[in-house]
């Protein structure tokens, strides 16, 4: 799972960081607004840890420009009001959660979880379901029914982000982005090679599930 968390008090931003990937979470993090809404639109993570008060652009914002572009990825909210008022002022901007600095670790975490689990489409905790397909977090790998996929682990990523975003077009240029990374030196020609080997894998276990391409657009993960 990633984690993009946006927050300008440096210390704080280190700590939040530092426990998150202690629980296996991929983070990328910054102190600005800007940068931070430039990488919220990418629409590659799967939560966004946000704190109001930011240089260059707000975390209101941030919030409501996400929405207006329909990029749905929970938002918890991080800030040092906590008045009534600006509590539902950040709730009804489009955030998910609201959680006061001066904060307990283990609430951050339990509220994190919360949150991702919102997306789990119905599977048991470290488990995400779709149509025939299981995906084992803790296992990193897929199953159509019970029968292991046994993917790489690129293709665990794919196949969980497709997943998540099911119903939904990915470009390839988000796809690239969130399984190889914006600095990584591979050519966003490799997409297409590991759809193309994901497919295979789905198709030889007589999954339902299929991976269509929009012509122009990208890819879709949808029910036969």
């Amino acid at each position: 799972m990633r984690i993009l968390v946006v927050e300008d008090d440096q210390m704080l931003r280190e700590v939040v960081v530092a426990v998150l990937k202690e629980e296996e979470y991929l983070i990328h993090e910054t102190g600005n607004g800007e940068e931070g809404l430039y990488l919220a639109l990418q629409n590659v993570h799967d939560l966004l840890i946000l704190d109001i008060m930011l240089p260059e652009v707000s975390g209101l914002e941030i919030v409501k420009t996400l929405r207006l572009q329909n990029i749905s990825m929970p938002i918890m909210l991080l800030t040092a009001k906590d008045s009534v008022q600006d509590r539902v002022i950040g709730l009804n901007s489009g955030a998910d959660d609201y959680l006061v600095k001066p904060f307990a670790i283990p609430e951050l975490l339990a509220r994190v979880k919360a949150l991702l689990r919102r997306t789990g489409m119905g599977g048991k905790e470290g488990e995400l379901l779709y149509g025939d397909i299981s995906v084992n977090f803790k296992l990193r790998d897929g199953f159509v029914d019970k029968n292991a996929l046994q993917l790489t682990s690129k293709e665990y990523d794919l196949l969980e982000y497709l997943i998540l975003n099911q119903g939904h077009i990915l470009t390839r240029e988000q796809i690239f982005d969130r399984i190889w990374g914006f600095e990584s030196e591979t050519t966003i020609g490799i997409v297409d090679l590991y759809i193309h080997y994901l497919r295979k894998k789905l198709t030889a276990q007589g999954s339902q599930i299929v991976i269509q391409t929009i012509r122009g657009a990208g890819f879709m993960m949808k029910e036969k």
